[in-house]
């Protein structure tokens, strides 16, 4: 099972910061290559398809596409390989935000 994480500005939020906007997620990833934008993230099973709607930055990770949700004001992504790491620390640190398990 993978592992979640929350890309967050919780904290910044009690000192007056705006929670992370769809507006500044959808700059931010323009200008990164290895991501597209998506309102619909599809899951292919084995037996079934499952549609789920939201706004999705979906990363390009050699041959798997990893989505990077924004829900609420937040950022979500699943650890499914180490390779994730170091590129949700790139954009939590873009996006001046802080990385919460969860």
């Amino acid at each position: 099972m993978n592992q979640r994480f929350r890309i967050t500005r919780t904290m910044q939020e009690q000192n007056g910061e705006p929670s992370i906007s769809l507006e500044e997620c959808k700059a931010y990833f323009a200008t990164q290559p290895d991501f597209t934008y998506s309102q619909v993230y599809t899951v292919q099973g084995t037996e079934s398809t499952m549609s789920i709607d939201g706004d999705f930055f979906m990363w390009k990770q050699e041959n798997v596409d990893i989505p990077f949700r924004l829900y609420s004001g937040d950022l979500y992504v699943a650890i499914s390989s180490e390779a994730v790491v170091p590129k949700m620390i790139e954009v939590a640190t873009a996006l001046q935000a802080d990385i919460v398990e969860g």
